[in-house]
């Protein structure tokens, strides 16, 4: 199947007799299920996946545009219309599936009749938050009742347990095995991602110094057709591209002299942690506390603040050797240590 669902079958070996069948529920973003699918198949799964956000086909998109997303814009809240949309799909899926386990990530349009039935079944589950508590709606209560729940951030993990929440620490990931396009080598830095104030500062302090920087997406272009999109007329002066797929972002930050890594307020750290370092590329990061993952200076590169990205910067540029031991060593322990595969063996011990 394609769109919402397909199968990815089991890869590994968890017995001698029939492979279980986990249901995977996953927002389609970036296509990370693809790559989280592929980890849990190698555990041994049959994988099922549905991403009960995805609208695949042209009614389904339609249905979408005119019912959900033109009167959101319009000012009229139709969040409980999605909610009930996605829910049904996500429960006939789920009796499609007939599955013997069940892994939720983020799950933040599942209504209640999803969870009751996965609950009224028995099904051993697991729900990952691959981002911050801050962006779901659920109460501790919730959590408790639904547990075990995985955390991108020991913080957040810790604070859910304090709570009575049956919560672990999971860190993200990355996919070895995703097919790479192929992109040229460039003398600049690149960012890929949304625009921030905090993160425009940054790469116009870099431009401003003569440190050559790009970036990537929607909110950056200059294109007409994005600038539509997003409903702004202006742009920062910098250099910028449209949006790119994941496997073009992989390439793209690999290519490049740094990739730079602007967390913000987030507690626990992104995907792109692990994807830029994964993918033989050369990181330059916000968080000090990367050194969980990574030894800094030898394995990914630390900046304090934007006069200390400028001096990396340069330096990158202009040494592209001491930055090609950098990478090197990055890519090593990324692929020895932090793939999806680590994180789904990992995982397994705390099913229900």
């Amino acid at each position: 199947m394609s769109g919402t669902g397909y199968t990815v079958p089991a890869r590994g070996a968890r017995g001698t007799g029939r492979a279980e069948r986990l249901f995977l529920v996953s927002p389609a973003f970036h296509g990370y299920h693809r790559s989280i699918a592929r980890a849990w198949a190698a555990q041994g799964f049959d994988v099922t996946v549905h991403c009960y956000d995805a609208y695949a086909t042209v009614p389904m998109k339609l249905r979408n545009k005119a019912l959900l997303e033109l009167p959101q814009k319009a000012g009229v809240d139709r969040t409980a219309a999605r909610v009930a949309w996605d829910t049904e799909r996500a429960v006939a899926a789920l009796r499609a599936a007939r599955p013997d386990r069940v892994l939720v990530i983020k799950g933040d349009s599942l209504g209640e009749a999803f969870w009751s039935e996965v609950v009224e079944a028995g099904l051993p589950r697991l729900l990952w938050l691959y981002d911050d508590l801050s962006r779901h709606d659920y109460s501790p209560e919730f959590l408790r009742a639904i547990g075990p729940v995985l955390s991108y951030a020991r913080s957040e993990a810790e604070q859910l347990a304090g709570e009575g929440v049956d919560a672990h620490y999971l860190p993200n990931g990355f996919d070895p095995d995703m097919a790479l396009p192929s992109v040229p080598r460039r003398d600049e830095l690149v960012f890929v991602g949304s625009r921030y104030p905090n993160r425009v500062e940054l790469l116009t302090t870099l431009a401003e110094a003569g440190v050559p920087v790009r970036a990537y997406g929607r909110q950056w272009s200059h294109h007409p057709v994005d600038r539509l999109r997003t409903w702004e007329l202006t742009r920062p002066a910098l250099p910028a591209e449209r949006d790119i797929p994941l496997e073009e972002a992989y390439a793209v930050q690999a290519a490049a002299a740094g990739a730079i890594n602007v967390h913000g307020l987030q507690a626990g750290h992104a995907m792109r942690t692990f994807e830029v370092p994964g993918m033989g590329g050369l990181q330059l990061v916000d968080r000090a506390d990367v050194a969980e993952f990574y030894e800094p200076g030898e394995e990914v590169l630390v900046f304090e603040d934007a006069e200390h990205l400028v001096e990396l910067g340069r330096r990158v540029v202009a040494e592209p050797s001491w930055g090609e031991r950098i990478r090197e060593a990055g890519r090593s322990r990324s692929h020895a240590e932090h793939t999806f595969a680590h994180r789904a063996a990992l995982a397994q011990e705390w099913w229900t």
